[in-house]
Formats: structure tokens, sequence, C-alpha cells
């Protein structure tokens, strides 16, 4: 049966009380630009004072249905009571031991419970991160140090995070790059997710610039997240898979978007069957909590004792969330995306079907996109930037994606009801398309 939030007390649908953003937010968005980074990406004023399961309030108490679960992290949906009593519980007894220098029974629980979980050929062995960033760099240098190998593939449109190594995978944007150089050496990127970038790679580089028995590691996303959520083409992960055990290359699976029952499976890479060498996630594995994770094959998790560490990954109050969050994915929670997914994509593809300047809608589970078009029907980022800001005072957060996409990833709670209104919210605001 369905977990969800009880004795909530926010209204399941917008209600906005105020013009926004309203005289607190804006106070405090004042406050914040004289103080923060000018690099944070805020794309519109919503200053949030509280959420329950679908729903934000704002500080003038203005009521939003949240089509982004905090960029795909409250997979549980917001402030979760079996997850606040897993987090209030653990902080009463332990706020933090580090993990890497001590032992602590909440993340050993964790890993047991991601080694048995994981679609890998004998379990996995984890080490625990502070985020989606930290998971990848991790696996850099694990790929790294177990092939003594040095060349890394990535792919065009793959987002990774934007710490060093990490940025360095990322290909979504110039701006995620610019003025960082140099970059982590000895990466190549390629198209994603076509058989004909796989010909490339295989026909054209191996044999000219990128000899295979030097290439480590290969970083894929099953599902692409930022670059649009694009989903491969049939066969194309399976044969990945195939050219990296010919030659002995580590295929990298990123998990951090796609993983933790947002398509429907534990991890995006279920749907296709497959067997990774190293997985990486975080995002929505601690419903909220800072948490990321390395899963590797045993024989690939060989690095020696202090060769790779952390203070606070692993912290124990961000396991306790985790296994909260997990206990409720297997609970019922994670048989409830393919339902409402599917829902989701039956009222797009109906949108479409009156305005074709939006896309047929792509992806699985509660991980969907579609793009938004010109009358020529090309990508359109200007009206795709029209529409999220036009939601907003609509009472719907959206996020963007890709050159032209808005994303669809609520939190794993949503209702059918819930998901109808958000819909009907778009179909209204392209209604007024000019």
């Amino acid at each position: 049966m369905l977990s969800i939030p009880v004795n909530q007390n926010l209204p399941r649908q917008p209600h906005l009380k105020t013009s926004l953003p309203g005289p607190v937010a804006q106070k405090i968005i004042d406050r914040d630009r004289a103080v923060t980074s000018p690099s944070y990406t805020r794309e519109y004023p919503l200053v949030v004072s509280r959420g329950e399961g679908c729903m934000v309030e704002d500080v003038d108490g203005n009521v939003f249905l949240d089509m982004t679960a905090g960029i795909a992290v409250a997979a549980t949906g917001h402030a979760h009571p079996e997850v606040v009593k897993a987090i209030q519980g653990q902080a009463t007894k332990l706020l933090h031991m580090s993990g890497t220098d001590f032992y602590y029974e909440p993340m050993v629980e964790l890993a047991e419970k991601l080694s048995d979980n994981a679609p890998l050929p004998r379990g996995g062995r984890v080490f625990f991160t502070n985020s989606g960033a930290e998971s990848n760099e991790a696996a850099i240098k694990l790929a790294r140090y177990y092939t003594r190998r040095s060349l890394i593939v990535a792919f065009l449109g793959a987002f990774h995070g934007r710490t060093y190594g990490a940025m360095s995978l990322t290909g979504s944007k110039t701006v995620q790059r610019s003025g960082f150089g140099p970059l982590l050496p000895g990466i190549t990127h390629i198209p994603y997710g076509t058989h004909a970038s796989l010909d490339y790679l295989e026909g054209q580089l191996f044999p000219s610039i990128l000899p295979p028995q030097e290439i480590a590691a290969i970083f894929v996303e099953p599902i692409q997240g930022e670059g649009g959520y694009i989903v491969p083409e049939d066969g194309f992960l399976q044969r990945l898979r195939e050219i990296c055990h010919r030659y002995d290359i580590l295929m990298v699976v990123d998990e951090v978007q796609s993983g933790m029952g947002r398509t429907g499976r534990l991890f995006a890479i279920e749907h296709w069957g497959i067997m990774p060498d190293i997985i990486t996630t975080a995002k929505g594995i601690a419903s909220g909590l800072p948490l990321g994770a390395i899963i590797a094959r045993p024989e690939i998790m060989t690095w020696q004792p202090g060769s790779h560490a952390t203070t606070f990954g692993g912290n124990p109050v961000a396991c306790a969330a985790a296994l909260a969050t997990m206990k409720l994915l297997e609970g019922g929670l994670m048989a409830n995306v393919p339902k409402m997914g599917e829902l989701l994509q039956t009222l797009l593809r109906q949108l479409q079907e009156k305005f074709p300047r939006i896309s047929l809608p792509r992806g699985k589970g509660l991980m969907v996109g579609v793009d938004l078009l010109d009358t020529k029907g090309n990508l359109d980022p200007q009206l795709r930037n029209r529409i999220i800001q036009a939601a907003f005072h609509k009472g719907l957060l959206l996020l963007g994606c890709g050159k032209a996409a808005i994303r669809f990833c609520p939190p794993l709670v949503i209702d059918s009801e819930q998901i109808k209104i958000a819909v009907d919210i778009l179909d209204d605001l392209l209604n007024t398309i000019d």
C-alpha cells in the first residue's frame, strides 16, 4: 500500500494569496542578493517556508504544486513523516562520527541495503559521499586506480557535477565549464544515445586517437537528466556494455538523478537488464539530506586505506533518512511511479495533439520531459522559459533542462489528481501562446 504523508495542513492544489514574489519574499530576496554567490541559478523568485508531500508554501502563504522535488531530491515528498521520524530519532542519539575513521550501524545497514539491491552480479561495496558530484569524483579515482589506465569517455549533453573532475565529465552547457580551464585531462566526449555514436567510437576514435586499452571507464547516464531527459535508442546501453566488456573498460552508470525509484526501478539501468561495474547515486537517496554513494563490484573496490576518504559522507543522520527512504520505496512508493508516470505521459500526449508547439513526452516513470517548439518545429528555449515563469505565477513549479525542455520530476508520492492539475495549468498556458 502506498505510504503518503498524513495530517497535511497544506491544500493539495495551488493557492496564491499575493502577487509574486510577495512582500516578505521580496525582502528575503533583497537580503540574499547582497550576501550570496551570483553563481546560484534561481529560476524564479520562490522563497520556500515549508513543504508537505508534493506541495510547498512560501513565506507569504502562497502554496505551489511542486513538479521539481528540489531537482529530483525529495523522492518521498517534502517532510514525509516517516523520514522526519527517522531523522529525529537518529539526531537524539548521534549526529556525527566520521564513518571513514570509525564505525556506526546506520552506515553499515545502508551499505548492506544498497549492496543487496544494486544491479551488480555479486552485490557491491559502497563508498559514501555528500553529493552526486562527489560520487562521480570518487568513481573517476576508483576507475583509474583499479584499471591503471588514464583515459575516460563521457557524452555530450551529460551532467555529472561541477567539481573539477565531475565538471570535466560534464558536457551540458558551456557556462558550467567556461573560465575554469584547464580541466581534467584525458576525457573525450561523444554524442549520446545513438548507435551512430558508438559506430564513431569504435570505427573512428579507437583506431585513431583513443586506444581502448588505455581507457579506464565510460561514464553514462541511463537517461540524460540535465541534457534534456533523453532516453537512448533501443540497444544503445546493451551495446555500450558489450564494448566495455570486450576492451576491459569499466562501465560507470550515473544514477544521481535517475536512481532511487524515480523511473519505477531502484536504478534506471535495470530497465535495460544491464549490470554495470560502478553505480553513482545521490539526490533522492535520503529524501533531502546530503548523501551520495558509489557502489562497485567488490573486485573493483580494492583501493587501500587512505586512498580515498570523507569527513561527512555517510553521516548517521543522513543514513537514517536513507534507510527510511528505501523502506518507503519498498513498501509501495516505488509501485506508484509507473502508474503515475503512465498517466502523466498520456495527458501530455493528449496535450501535444492540441498544441503542436509541445513535443511528445519522453522518459520513464516520473522522469519525463517535453520540448517546446517554434512554429516551424524547431526547439524554442525562449518559449520554454516563458512557460516556466508563467507556471510559477499559476502556482506550478517546473524546471527546464536540455535546450528547450521542461522536466517533470515530482515527488514520488504524487497522485493522479495532482498530475491532472499540473497538466491543466500547462494546457491553460499553452492556450495563451501568441
